[in-house]
């Protein structure tokens, strides 16, 4: 299983948020492309990374910042604000090897099943974000997490299977930012019920021993922001595959 180390960029610098509310935002002395060279030299090879200003504005915002990132080498997956397949194509253009898209796949399932249609499913991530309802169901969060949607995420999943999705992010928002433990369960769920998928798990990733348990429930991958920032995952994790 891969650890994909991950950057979060609001107003062009790292931050990391707590359950995705921005009003709870940390700043990190660091620039996103020294950090990327980081990584990259500790052993990464993707780079999972949010525009935060786009996913506020609804747009892309720091293409600039994804075009630095994308001459380090990493493959980057960017996601934050695609909402047209104009904006979809820009991103590409810039450098993305990988564009998650949240809100645009669950308000306009029908728009998304034509750009995966047209791009295919290596370029195209799913960003399904999630909490649970008031009836204990799961239910995605779009417009950076401001929004709760009653959507039923199975027919969903199982639409886009047939459609050729073949990657999709699962976030806990609960457990986002919170180093609390990755949600073992919900991701043992996800990969047992959609095996096809290469699910790349994310929320609440501590230390090697959280990476380990995720390498049992069946995800292909993980992502650490917080974690990998503090030093509680030590960057040797980037290189490593967990067993």
């Amino acid at each position: 299983m891969n650890v994909i180390p991950a950057i979060d960029i609001r107003d062009g610098r790292v931050v990391r948020l707590r359950q995705g509310d921005f009003a709870q935002t940390r700043y990190f002395d660091t620039a996103p492309i020294d950090l990327a060279r980081t990584y990259r030299d500790a052993g990464a090879r993707w780079l999972h990374v949010v525009d935060l200003d786009g996913a506020r504005a609804g747009q892309p915002v720091k293409l600039d910042v994804l075009a630095d990132l994308s001459r380090t080498g990493l493959s980057v997956q960017w996601g934050g604000g695609i909402r047209t397949l104009a904006d979809l194509e820009t991103v590409l253009v810039a450098g993305a090897t990988r564009v998650t898209i949240g809100s645009v796949a669950i308000t306009a399932s029908r728009r998304f099943d034509e750009w995966l249609a047209l791009h295919g499913g290596e370029r195209l991530c799913l960003a399904l974000d999630m909490r649970r309802n008031v009836s204990g169901d799961w239910s995605p969060a779009i417009s950076a997490w401001q929004q709760q949607c009653d959507v039923d995420i199975e027919p969903l999943l199982d639409g886009f299977a047939a459609q050729g999705l073949r990657h999709v992010l699962s976030t806990d928002i609960d457990r986002d930012g919170m180093a609390a433990g990755p949600n073992l369960s919900l991701y043992e769920w996800l990969a047992k019920r959609w095996p096809d998928f290469s699910w790349i798990a994310s929320g609440g990733v501590r230390d090697p021993c959280d990476v380990s348990a995720l390498a049992q429930t069946g995800v292909a991958a993980c992502v650490a922001g917080t974690a990998l920032l503090e030093g509680t995952l030590p960057l040797s994790a980037l290189a490593a595959v967990a067993s």
